[in-house]
């Protein structure tokens, strides 16, 4: 005979999840707290402005805290506010401060929601890890990195640039606007220069953009009599897409880098650490325009020298023609003809002209030349002048 299992007694699923909303709602409602945590598994609903992400906390690379936050419609202004005062995308792997405070629901469990953002936080910290790489390059780096007031001072930076520009090295990503907008300048430019542009095209955003153009930079050194310059150039992004240009190796590098590099990656707000190291302008088309005005000054320099030149040349002539009038006045006065027009003669014996009476003989027959008529006469008598 079969017996009944003995049931073991329960209660429904729904009474403890209940349990467990009374006793978070007892604790925390209307609480909120300012927390530190790195954001992950970010999804953005722009169309609804909900946002649904992950908050860890790691020892090391190991999470060992990990809960599901969200932004609703009222919280989402916040991502937008970030984003705009910090210049970085709100995206995985960064650390926010932010106000949250706990929820619960039956089906969907325990979630943090996320009230408020603190963007000063983040941008303390990013200038902070900024300014902890440049004392490093300074105290590591004595010989070609230097704080002077606080001024960066760097070796390639002191190299000068060339008087003509032709031959650029162009660091760019493929089909950017920044690539675009630099060789539009170029080519377009009012006084008809020709460059040589060789591109080394490469990815200048993600964790490892910085690798990526240090080993372009290293293949341009290889080959760096073909080059005058380096220009680094991009398009507009946020602050956090300028983070390759922060990295210590690669602003290392540059600041030791052997041809004068011209950066154009940032905008007005924002200076990265690679542009401390080198001649930084803020745009492509500014980079392309400083080579432009270099190679207008050289021109401009050849033309007032010619017209120095040609001003000097004139003078010379006109002062050599003078001495020349000069000159020929002066010999036309030493004129025999001309000498014996102002009643002088001249004392000539058996052809040759007499400047001493000394070597004339008494009976010596000489002959007495004036303007039109020549004397023959026989010497009778000489007497010293004034006696």
């Amino acid at each position: 005979m079969n017996k009944t299992p003995t049931s073991i007694p329960s209660i429904r699923l729904s009474d403890v999840v209940a349990e467990i909303e009374d006793a978070i709602i007892a604790s925390f409602y209307g609480e909120t707290y300012w927390i530190t945590a790195e954001i992950v598994d970010v999804n953005k609903k722009p169309d609804k402005r909900w946002c649904y992400l992950k908050l860890i906390e790691k020892e090391g690379n190991t999470v060992t805290t990990e809960v599901s936050a969200v932004f609703w419609a009222q919280g989402y202004q916040y991502i937008e506010k970030f984003e705009k005062e910090t210049k970085q995308t709100f995206k995985n792997g960064i650390e926010i401060t932010c106000k949250v405070k706990v929820t619960f629901h039956k089906r969907y469990g325990l979630k943090l929601e996320v009230v408020e953002i603190d963007y000063t936080y983040a941008l303390g910290k990013i200038e902070a890890e900024k300014q902890l790489t440049l004392d490093r390059l300074v105290a590591d780096n004595p010989m070609f990195v230097k704080l002077v007031g606080e001024q960066y001072y760097t070796y390639n930076k002191s190299l000068p640039l060339p008087t003509v520009i032709q031959r650029v090295a162009l660091i760019t990503a493929p089909d950017s606007d920044g690539q675009r907008d630099f060789r539009q300048e170029l080519q377009n430019n009012p006084y008809l220069y020709a460059f040589h542009v060789q591109e080394f095209v490469t990815q200048i955003q993600g964790d490892k953009a910085h690798e990526f153009i240090l080993s372009k930079l290293q293949l341009i050194e290889a080959i760096k009599e073909s080059f005058d310059v380096v220009a680094i150039v991009r398009g507009g992004g946020s602050q956090m897409d300028l983070k390759p240009f922060d990295e210590y190796e690669l602003a290392k590098y540059v600041a030791s880098f052997p041809l004068p590099i011209l950066t154009g990656i940032g905008h007005d707000r924002n200076t990265s650490i690679v542009d401390l190291m080198a001649r930084q302008e803020k745009t492509p088309t500014k980079v392309a325009n400083v080579i432009i005005q270099r190679n207008f000054q050289f021109e401009q320099a050849l033309i007032e020298l010619k017209d120095r030149l040609e001003g000097r040349i004139g003078e010379l002539f006109d002062t050599a023609k003078n001495n020349l009038k000069q000159l020929k006045r002066f010999v036309k006065a030493s004129n025999p003809l001309t000498i014996l027009k102002k009643g002088f003669a001249i004392v000539k014996s058996e052809g040759s002209i007499i400047t001493n009476a000394e070597s004339i003989d008494i009976n010596s027959n000489i002959q007495i030349q004036f303007d039109k008529e020549t004397v023959f006469s026989t010497v009778t008598k000489k007497q010293k002048n004034g006696k």
